[in-house]
């Protein structure tokens, strides 16, 4: 603890670590929740999953970009919501 740094110190920077470790359990949680989600698919649908992928691996660039930014925008207008709207409250 540096000089002349006193309880209230010692308080803010434990608040500060338990909000970092908060946040990154958070964050590890959300990783996993994705990666249960995503591998749902190619569990109850391989064959299927096998033949939609050679269809997309087969479209334009340009195309696969367009549903990059929609999802992209997607998601951040879900993080939006839940996070500044009481919709989810």
């Amino acid at each position: 603890m540096p000089l002349g740094a006193g309880p209230g110190q010692q308080a803010v920077e434990i608040e500060a670590a338990s909000c970092y470790h908060a946040a990154m359990k958070l964050l590890i949680s959300l990783v996993g929740l994705v990666l249960i989600l995503e591998s749902l698919p190619y569990i109850a649908f391989p064959d299927s999953m096998r033949q939609w992928l050679k269809e997309l691996s087969e479209m334009e660039s340009s195309i696969l970009r367009i549903f990059g930014f929609i999802a992209l925008a997607a998601g951040l207008l879900l993080c939006y919501l839940a996070q500044r709207t009481s919709w989810f409250s």
